[in-house]
């Protein structure tokens, strides 16, 4: 009895593996090469071009030939218009006119607004009440109505599928959906016609649209090409996912990338995730803010911090010779965050920090500070007196001063200087 029950048990284990495969095979079929042909030749209808650039400062960094796909020049600000666009062309009438909801940290929201106002039809977007208000203002200036509701992207998105039942519109999912990633894998299509000896294409991971998309054009055309799909460390749930086999659920997100700042992967991409991204990276943030230094200063364009994730990640590839794409996503970046990211970046560097010193409270002696820190070609851009950190303050007072330099060296040449003149500085860590 036994063994007849064991056989039973292997005869059903069997039949619902097989089951799970041929479900699978469904799946990925949903994926073809003459989609993604019809919605490259779609998506040209609102993209600009975008060809790539090649950079000179990363790849001598790298010791590969490194390029980026700025997809921050898009007239949306980011590469989101082309799911959303061709998700939209392929629904019926009928179900544009019911009129289209979306959830969206900022950058689909705008590429639904401005698609939907292409075809005519109403958009109601659903946005985390953090969502930077450069997003949410361009958003409305599409035509959308824009509502603002929970604090991470997974909650706007609950609201947004709940508002859609009740009020019948029709839903269009910012990466969870094949045609949305059949759209953004319109990228890969343009990255390989433009360079088709490509090695490493890079690409930000969020819920896992556009990752999907150019992973599996990308081997459609070419099974050689590697794909990395690149998260920010405090919300890496598709690397979580991938690691367990199965979509993970994050109990939090806590990153500034807050265009990729989602808790759980798309489960209807996952099998084409598993399948195609050769890879994934972490970045953490103080990375990203490095980052956003590198690229305004060596290529003059502004990259929001999602955008920024496949740059911040090159200098995790262990390759070298190699020819690779960065796709930068995005560059919806508001000027308060951008000022931010900018300071603490320079505190990163070295360009900029702060040191205190005590001395005695006599005519003098600033001057006598002053003076070292110039001989060193340090520039003084703030000082801060502070005459009660000692009770005897006739004695003894404090001296904050915040100091340009070049970089990590030149500081440590700058306090060197002040140590030998007997000043004992000490590296005071705050924010400019």
């Amino acid at each position: 009895m036994k063994n007849k029950l064991k056989v039973i048990i292997k005869k059903q284990h069997r039949n619902e593996n097989k089951r799970i495969e041929v479900e699978n095979i469904k799946i990925m079929e949903e994926l073809s090469l003459k989609k993604f042909e019809e919605a490259s030749e779609k998506v040209k209808e609102v993209t600009l071009d975008t060809n790539l650039v090649f950079s000179e400062h990363f790849s001598s960094k790298t010791g590969n030939k490194v390029y980026l796909k700025p997809e921050n020049m898009q007239y949306t600000g980011a590469y989101k218009v082309r799911g959303a666009y061709y998700k939209i062309s392929t629904l019926s009438d009928e179900e544009r006119k019911k009129g289209l909801i979306t959830a969206s940290a900022g950058n689909h929201a705008q590429g639904v607004a401005y698609a939907a106002k292409k075809y005519g039809v109403k958009a109601t977007v659903v946005m985390p009440t953090t969502t930077p208000l450069i997003k949410v203002n361009r958003t409305k200036n599409y035509g959308a109505d824009v509502i603002l509701y929970g604090n991470v992207y997974d909650e706007s998105c609950e609201y947004a599928m709940n508002l859609a039942q009740k009020e019948g519109f029709t839903f269009v999912h910012p990466f969870n959906d094949l045609d949305v990633a059949t759209g953004q894998g319109s990228i890969a299509m343009e990255i390989i016609k433009e360079l088709p000896t490509v090695d490493y294409i890079l690409v930000p991971v969020g819920g896992g649209g556009l990752a999907t998309g150019v992973s599996a054009l990308a081997k459609f055309l070419n099974p050689s090409i590697k794909v990395i799909g690149v998260e920010p460390a405090g919300a890496n749930c598709l690397q979580v996912s991938l690691k367990e086999g199965k979509v993970v659920t994050l109990p939090s997100v806590n990153t500034i990338a807050d265009g990729t700042a989602v808790q759980t992967p798309g489960d209807k991409l996952f099998p084409y995730l598993q399948k195609n991204l050769d890879d994934i990276i972490a970045v953490p943030d103080e990375d990203l803010i490095v980052a956003f230094l590198d690229m305004v200063e060596n290529h003059k364009m502004v990259v929001e911090n999602s955008g920024l994730l496949t740059v911040a990640a090159l200098k995790q590839l262990k390759v070298k010779d190699k020819k690779i794409v960065a796709i930068l996503s995005g560059g919806n970046m508001d000027v308060i965050t951008m000022s931010s990211v900018v300071q603490q970046g320079l505190v990163q560097r070295s360009r900029i920090f702060t040191v205190s010193v005590l001395l005695p409270d006599k005519p003098g002696e600033l001057v006598r500070v002053a003076s070292i820190i110039a001989e060193a070609k340090g520039n003084v851009i703030k000082l801060e007196h502070n005459q009660f950190v000692s009770i005897n303050r006739k004695a003894t007072v404090e001296l904050r001063i915040t100091i340009e330099a070049f970089g990590h060296e030149h500081k440590n040449e700058i306090v060197k200087k002040l140590e030998e003149d007997g000043l004992r500085p000490k590296i005071v860590k705050v924010n400019i």
